[in-house]
């Protein structure tokens, strides 16, 4: 059967860090530590919420994490602003090795998913503004279970969708929190560790794969 692979989106393929270009219009050189705290909050309010059974979409956490990291820095934000930044939001880009990579998957003949927190119509909106819709089979969003990763659920419902057998379904993500739920799951899992720096979580669960670039991937995954 045809090896199903599932990425992450935010992060992954397309940088939420692309909002620093609007925030330096108000915050100058402060931007880029506000778009850091926006991300680690957005984040963090997505797990509490699980944990708590407290769901309110990913859109939701957005702004309610730019609203708290605005009044942390003291940045004094209008409306307006933020309104202008949560529409950046929607058109985030994508990052520089994602189109040539995919195109290299699917020429290679896996199957491509598109696996997110975010709301489907967000998700596939980013996809399109990115041109880097065509190449995917579906988009499967946790809003359809009102939940979040890492919740076990999130990725039994991703295997389902894709119609595969566990043992031919991986995740991609940057993110190793979810790398982990979806190993824990009995998924396989490629780490795509974007930046040097970052520190892949010293829990014992590890990926199946680590990866430095999206392109390494034809090469490492058996299709």
């Amino acid at each position: 059967m045809t090896v199903a692979l599932a990425f992450d989106i935010y992060g992954t393929l397309i940088d939420p860090h692309g909002v620093v270009d609007e925030l330096e219009k108000h915050l100058g050189e402060g931007a880029q530590a506000f778009s850091n705290i926006w991300r680690d909050k957005q984040l963090e309010y997505t797990w509490r919420r699980g944990l708590m059974g407290r769901y309110e979409n990913f859109p939701v956490c957005t702004r309610q994490a730019l609203d708290y990291t605005d009044s942390l820095m003291q940045t004094h934000l209008d409306e307006s602003m933020k309104a202008a930044l949560m529409q950046v939001y929607r058109v985030l880009p994508a990052y520089d090795d994602v189109p040539e990579s995919l195109q290299a998957l699917k020429d290679a003949g896996f199957r491509l998913f598109g696996f997110s927190n975010g709301v489907a119509d967000a998700v596939q909106g980013l996809l399109e503004h990115a041109g880097i819709d065509s190449f995917f089979d579906g988009v499967v969003s946790v809003d359809a279970l009102q939940t979040f990763k890492p919740d076990p659920k999130v990725y039994r419902h991703v295997v389902e969708v894709m119609g595969s057998d566990i043992e031919n379904c991986w995740l991609v993500s940057s993110n190793g929190f979810d790398v982990i739920g979806a190993v824990s799951s009995g998924m396989k899992a490629a780490w795509l560790k974007r930046f040097s720096g970052v520190v892949f979580d010293p829990w014992g669960i590890e990926p199946t794969l680590e990866i430095h670039g999206l392109d390494e991937l034809p090469q490492k995954i058996p299709s």
